[in-house]
C-alpha cells in the first residue's frame, strides 16, 4: 500500500503522552497478556460498537467506570510514521465516505480518531486497550491503541499494511451505521429481545461494517491507486482470522454460534469481498440478506 506523501486527516486526537494509562486496569496497554487478549477477542470482538458493556465486565460487572485522566488533546507529532499512516487512512474514508453522501444529497460528518495507550474516557464508559479499537457514538470517534497492530501481527497471524487499514475502515464504518440511524434501531432492541436474537443483530450489523470497509476499499483504490499486490488478501486474511468461530476455536476448541455477536470467518470475508468488489452501500444490506 502506497499511502505516504498522500493527505493526511486533521481529525487525529492524541491522547497517547502522558499515558492516559492510570486507574489500575489488569488487562490495558503493554502490560495485557496474550491469553487475556484472545478472551477479550472471544467475549466482545475484535472491533467493539459498544465500550462500556465491555468495561463493566472488566470492572467486575458493577457498571463502575475505574477514573482515568485524560491527556491534553493534540494532533499526533511529526515525523510518527504509525500516526501518519493512521491519519492518511482516515483522510481516505473521509474522501471516500464524504462523495458517497455528496452523491445521495446529504453531508457527512466526519469523525474524529483518538489515539490513546492502555485507557482513555469516553462518552461510552473508560475505553481500553483489551477492547481493541472501537467507535464510540456518544460522541462520534473512534478509539485506537496503536498497539493493536503489533497484536494483530504476533499474536492474531494478521500483518500486513492494508489489514490495518482494514481496521480503522471497519469502524468508520461503524460511524457511517451511526450516522444513518443503524446504530441506533440495534441498540434500541436491547431488552425488548432475547440476548440470543440481540447478538443475531450485532452479527449484522458487523457484517455490514466489514461491507462498509470493502466499499471504502474500492472507491479508496479508483481514487488513489495505492494499493499494491497482496493488499486485499491482507485484509482479507484479517477478516478471516478474527471471526468468532476461528477465535473460539482457537481459545477452546468449541464453536458456540450462540454467543456469535461479529459473524464467522466465512461471513466476514464474504461481506468485505462483497463491498470491495460491488463499491455499492446498497450492496451491504446485511439486516435484509436471507444468508449471511
Amino acid at each position: 500500500m502506497r499511502w505516504e506523501g498522500e493527505r493526511e486527516s486533521d481529525n487525529v486526537e492524541d491522547r497517547r503522552s502522558g499515558g492516559g494509562g492510570g486507574g489500575g486496569f489488569g488487562l490495558g496497554g503493554r502490560g495485557i497478556g496474550a491469553g487475556a487478549i484472545v478472551i477479550a477477542l472471544i467475549g466482545w470482538g475484535v472491533f467493539g460498537i459498544n465500550p462500556l458493556t465491555t468495561l463493566e465486565v472488566l470492572s467486575g460487572g458493577d457498571g463502575g467506570s475505574p477514573q482515568v485522566t485524560q491527556a491534553p488533546a493534540q494532533p499526533p507529532p511529526q515525523g510518527d510514521k504509525q500516526a501518519a499512516f493512521v491519519s492518511t487512512v482516515l483522510a481516505s474514508t473521509e474522501d471516500v465516505w464524504g462523495q458517497i453522501f455528496r452523491q445521495n444529497g446529504a453531508q457527512y460528518p466526519a469523525p474524529r480518531l483518538v489515539l490513546f495507550r492502555g485507557a482513555t474516557p469516553t462518552a461510552c464508559g473508560t475505553g481500553q486497550s483489551a477492547m481493541g479499537p472501537f467507535y464510540c457514538p456518544g460522541d462520534h470517534k473512534v478509539y485506537l491503541d496503536m498497539d493493536f497492530f503489533d497484536t494483530m501481527s504476533r499474536q492474531l497471524g494478521a500483518p500486513g499494511v492494508f489489514a490495518r487499514a482494514y481496521v480503522i475502515a471497519h469502524e468508520v464504518g461503524h460511524h457511517v451505521q451511526s450516522v444513518l440511524g443503524t446504530t441506533g434501531k440495534v441498540d434500541g432492541m436491547r431488552g425488548r429481545i432475547s440476548e440470543r436474537d440481540q447478538n443475531a443483530l450485532s452479527v449484522r450489523l458487523e457484517l455490514q461494517a466489514d461491507c462498509y470497509a470493502g466499499v471504502w476499499a474500492q472507491h479508496s483504490q479508483q481514487a488513489r491507486n495505492w494499493l499494491d499486490q497482496g493488499d486485499i488478501e491482507s485484509a482479507v486474511n484479517a477478516a478471516q482470522q478474527i471471526g468468532d468461530d476461528t477465535l473460539q476455536r482457537k481459545s477452546s476448541g468449541t464453536v458456540r454460534p450462540d454467543a456469535f455477536t461479529h459473524g464467522t470467518s466465512a461471513q466476514r470475508v464474504h461481506w468485505f469481498t462483497q463491498g470491495y468488489q460491488t463499491g455499492s452501500v446498497q450492496a451491504c444490506d446485511t439486516f435484509n440478506a436471507r444468508a449471511l
